[in-house]
């Protein structure tokens, strides 16, 4: 009978390896040691190769006649490691996460419950970014429940999962609503459940009013601005309200001066919407367009494609140390700007949410509470005394 050679894989360098365990039979190791681009890892005390169909490919030719592997840790890794492929941002997988695929492996159960939650959310049109938080957020409680199946859950269970997350894992009030909201999709969409996991108990958000720039502060982060390229995404930004989605992906084409308007494309919600394109907006973008001649994206980097999200808050940051504005806040400063503004100029709320492209009037509502229109009508008690 054949020795017998055990493939485990692990993390290694940065890298998803082949482990070779050849148990107590130590006569095998003069063989191994003569394929090519084997090599050692004493953490493990394994020889390796990488990980790769083209590896055990040429690990199983080499070792046919001499030894015969078992390979049923390796194909339970890969089962588990494609259960989490749509999740990964790059190809290769990190070493945290290639340790928790190991030591915390999903049940049959549970890697089918995956895999019908991933369509779900795909035949349901969810955006990426939506997609990615939403699995993440259930593969976590997947990985933790082992052998128990999620459909066994009931909402007891959620409800001290919840708790554990808030007071074990830190997790604060908006990240446990996201928590909730992965695992509402789950139990309701995917497993049809009840209306009592409606009930869930969320965590009251707290009210925070949204940072505003004054006009003036407007007017200084522009002028700081270090080319014709910046001051254009600047002025793009709070002329029409973006989200830094929409800016980075704005394109030449949405541009109308014939209309004065421009199109964002599925924004949040996968909507399309106008917004009125501004006069000087569009002095501006004229000079950078004869300058810069993008193709597609109206923002675009060397290589063609838009410029990052990173890169637009980065100007944006630059521009506001250089103003000397210390006020927290991203793009996003400038929306909250854009819709502060436009309600103090008299503009009709309803027509701030449709360029905002709210679905709720009162998400845009909340606008009123830092706008200085009405507060600065309103006479203090204490200038009514006679002091």
């Amino acid at each position: 009978m054949l020795p017998q050679i055990t493939l485990r894989p692990f993390h290694y360098r940065g890298s998803e390896v082949i482990g070779l365990d050849l148990g107590l039979n130590t006569t095998l190791e003069k063989e191994i040691r003569k394929l090519k681009g084997i090599k050692w890892c004493g953490t493990n005390n394994l020889w390796y190769v990488p990980l790769s169909k083209e590896s055990y490919t040429r690990l199983k030719d080499f070792l046919s006649g001499f030894a015969q592997l078992d390979a049923t840790p390796l194909k339970s890794y890969l089962e588990q490691r494609k259960s989490v492929q749509p999740l990964l941002k790059r190809k290769q997988i990190s070493k945290q996460r290639a340790l928790i695929i190991s030591t915390h492996p999903l049940c049959k159960e549970n890697l089918l419950a995956f895999q019908q939650y991933q369509e779900l959310l795909i035949l349901k049109g969810y955006s990426q970014k939506t997609f990615l938080t939403y699995t993440n957020e259930f593969h976590y409680l997947l990985r933790l429940l082992k052998g128990v199946p999620a459909k066994s859950l009931e909402r007891k269970h959620v409800q001290a999962y919840l708790l554990w997350l808030i007071l074990k894992k830190g997790y604060s009030q908006e990240h446990c609503h996201t928590a909730v909201n992965a695992l509402k999709f789950y139990f309701e969409k995917v497993e049809g459940r009840a209306k009592e996991f409606y009930d869930l108990p969320r965590p009251r958000k707290p009210q925070k009013l949204p940072q505003v720039l004054s006009e003036e502060e407007v007017v200084q982060l522009i002028h700081q601005t270090q080319s014709l390229k910046q001051k254009a995404l600047l002025m793009t930004s709070y002329s029409a309200g973006l989200r830094v989605s929409e800016l980075i992906t704005l394109k030449v084409k949405n541009i109308d001066s014939t209309r004065m308007t421009i199109l964002i494309e599925q924004g949040k919600g996968r909507k399309d919407r106008f917004v009125p394109l501004s006069t000087k907006l569009l002095e501006v973008l004229r000079q950078y367009y004869q300058k810069h001649k993008p193709k597609e994206y109206l923002f675009e980097n060397e290589q063609g494609a838009p410029l990052s999200t990173r890169t637009a808050q980065a100007i944006l940051h630059r521009a506001k140390e250089a103003a000397g504005i210390h006020k927290r806040g991203s793009i996003h400063l400038l929306r909250h700007s854009y819709a502060t503004h436009l309600l103090e100029a008299g503009t009709d709320i309803r027509y701030i949410q449709a360029f905002l492209g709210h679905g709720n009037l009162k998400t845009t509502m909340r606008y009123t509470h830092v706008s200085k229109l009405k507060i600065e009508t309103i006479l203090s008690p204490l200038d009514r005394l006679n002091l």
